[in-house]
């Protein structure tokens, strides 16, 4: 069945960076597109960023500005994404999906808790 563990969150301060990574399996990674969504507290999913089946494509939320860079590795199976200058409404849980920007889905998996505090 399709698993997704993702890593790598924390507690950050403002301005401050980090590389979230999710660990994909049970089906063919190379064969989809791939999403990280979030889901801040006491709200909805939330679409952060896609990226093509190659790795050659990636597309962001507008909120992103130019922060966060998504990165991909089709023979380890894995997704990375890049953020930088965090804010506190980066606060949230962030998943990976399969999918690109207007057909993700997640898997019921833990995400990662992304805190920004000072």
């Amino acid at each position: 069945q399709v698993q997704f563990v993702e890593s790598g969150g924390g507690l950050v301060q403002p301005g401050e960076s980090l590389t979230l990574s999710c660990a994909a399996s049970g089906f063919d990674f190379s064969a989809y597109g791939m999403s990280w969504v979030r889901q801040a507290p006491g709200k909805g999913l939330e679409w952060v960023s896609s990226i093509n089946k190659p790795g050659s494509l990636s597309v962001y939320g507008d909120f992103v500005q130019g922060r966060f860079i998504v990165a991909r590795d089709n023979a380890k199976g894995t997704l990375s994404l890049q953020m930088n200058s965090l804010k506190p409404e980066d606060t949230a849980l962030y998943f990976c999906a399969r999918g690109g920007k207007y057909g993700w889905q997640t898997f019921q998996s833990q995400g990662t808790q992304v805190t920004v505090s000072s």
